[in-house]
């Protein structure tokens, strides 16, 4: 969606990797934000995006206009049923609906071979992968690490959002999940006590609020009672007024 930053690169360096021709699309799409949320805030800077992918050799870039991609009397949306009322899909109902449209649509226009997407957005790429399978897409989709800065926040066009404060105390979110692997990695398995960690940690932080923390089946994003080897540790966490997620796979030792 644009504000493009270190970790959108890496995808794009990605992709360079495995095809002779890499599209970028930037469209900030209105059907995955809710009524209330950041649509007209959202940071938009064309200018130096494509500056940024003409320094790292993007071949095209497709910039579409909201009526290009729903044009009046548009009706036709793509659900993801189960998968998408799921971790985010609960404070944002309307959300993954949105996602899975706009990606079929840039799907079936570009009609790429492969399709790179960054691991911190998990549920998003679980989700198109399985719509991906549903509907007989013959498109890879390649899931890349999330990219980080030094104190482990992982990179996120929101985070222009944060105050200097804020920024400090985002942190706790990245704090959480390493707490979560090494205490798996220290033997500890059961899901309640990991995530009761998690949320004490996330209340002694006066600026952070906890939106939701899951261990769940990466796969089905079911809940998981005890940790197993590539559970899914997924939070999302309010800093100040920002939404934040990120997620870590934690391995049982």
């Amino acid at each position: 969606m644009g504000a493009l930053h270190a970790g959108h690169l890496s995808l794009v360096q990605q992709a360079k990797k495995i095809s002779d021709h890499v599209v970028v699309s930037i469209f900030v799409n209105p059907t995955q934000f809710g009524p209330g949320e950041d649509f007209q805030e959202y940071p938009r800077n064309l200018d130096r995006d494509l500056s940024l992918l003409e320094e790292s050799g993007v071949g095209s870039v497709f910039i579409p206009e909201v009526g290009e991609i729903y044009p009046a009397g548009f009706q036709t949306y793509v659900t993801v049923a189960e998968l998408s009322q799921k971790l985010c899909g609960v404070s944002r109902p309307s959300h993954f609906r949105g996602v899975t449209t706009v990606v079929l649509k840039l799907f079936n226009i570009v009609q790429p071979e492969s399709a790179i997407f960054g691991q911190k957005d998990v549920q998003q790429v679980i989700i198109i992968r399985r719509m991906l399978r549903d509907l007989n897409l013959d498109v890879e989709l390649i899931a890349c690490p999330t990219v980080r800065e030094p104190d482990g926040l992982a990179l996120s066009s929101r985070n222009q959002y944060l105050s200097k404060a804020e920024r400090k105390a985002a942190t706790i979110i990245y704090q959480c999940l390493q707490w979560a692997k090494q205490r798996v990695e220290r033997g500890e398995t059961h899901s309640a006590r990991i995530l009761q960690g998690i949320k004490d940690r996330i209340e002694r932080e006066s600026l952070a609020r906890l939106d939701y923390a899951e261990i769940v089946d990466a796969g089905n994003l079911n809940r998981k009672a005890n940790v197993e080897n590539n559970s899914l540790l997924a939070l999302a966490v309010f800093v100040g007024k920002t939404r934040l997620i990120d997620n870590i796979v934690l391995q049982c030792r």
